[in-house]
């Protein structure tokens, strides 16, 4: 049974991809910061569909708690072959110029530099030339790095815009190493990251307007990062991939 790591896991489209990744034989690492109850339902359900689960608490904007998770998910689960780097934040609809420093500072602290901690151990973890054994690592990046997010969530889109240029260029880097890398961009999907920032019915209203009328699901979107994780995709690695509609 192979091992898999997701931040952000006990939520939204973390928590569909954990269950998902159990149902096909993956032990699942589930990361969560604050919310241990849903995180533990989660376990429950990865349980349930058959694999094996372990929760590891850490915000993924503090190195040494990267380190941890990485290292506890290893020591209770056994050597990491994949990782889901999808935490992520964000803030209520406001333009750029009503954005306050302390909001920007916190968005790319979880969504850029926790991405880059989580992708920098990963490739520690995985590449060949470091003891690993290869891997694939999926991030989750969003629609909105190519859409701009205009009068919504423009830092957002900005940190997103981040994981998509860190996507392509970490899959040059481990490409030798055994280890693919690659994106999922989901557009707007129902989850409730949408009511966090002050619009829950925003998956629903926007969705309707995209080529196939509707927003996306989670179960969808993790569709499409198990199918980034699973030798199926073995010649794909710097892909963007949108999950969004058509939008």
């Amino acid at each position: 049974m192979k091992t898999i790591l997701i931040t952000g896991g006990s939520r939204g489209i973390g928590r569909e991809t954990a269950v998902l990744a159990a149902s096909k034989g993956w032990s699942v690492g589930i990361n969560y910061v604050g919310n241990e109850a849903a995180a533990e339902e989660t376990a429950a359900a990865v349980r349930q569909a058959g694999g094996r689960a372990a929760l590891v608490k850490g915000d993924v904007a503090v190195e040494a708690d990267v380190i941890a998770m990485f290292d506890a998910t290893e020591k209770t689960l056994g050597r990491l072959a994949g990782v889901v780097i999808n935490a992520g934040i964000v803030a209520p609809s406001l333009t750029l110029a009503e954005m306050s420093a302390e909001r920007l500072r916190r968005v790319f602290e979880v969504n850029v530099l926790g991405a880059y901690l989580c992708a920098r151990e990963s490739a520690r973890r995985l590449a060949r030339e470091r003891g690993g054994e290869g891997g694939s690592i999926v991030l989750v990046s969003s629609a909105a790095a190519r859409l701009g997010a205009p009068f919504e969530y423009v830092d957002y889109a900005g940190s997103k815009g981040a994981v998509d240029t860190l996507t392509i260029g970490l899959a040059k880097e481990l490409g030798a190493q055994g280890v693919r890398v690659n994106a999922v961009r989901p557009g707007l999907i129902e989850t409730d990251i949408h009511a966090s920032a002050g619009q829950p019915d925003r998956a629903w209203r926007i969705g309707a307007t995209t080529p196939l009328g509707r927003p996306g699901r989670a179960s969808e979107v993790a569709e499409a990062i198990l199918w980034l994780l699973d030798d199926a995709s073995s010649y794909v690695t710097g892909a963007l991939l949108d999950v969004s509609g058509g939008r």
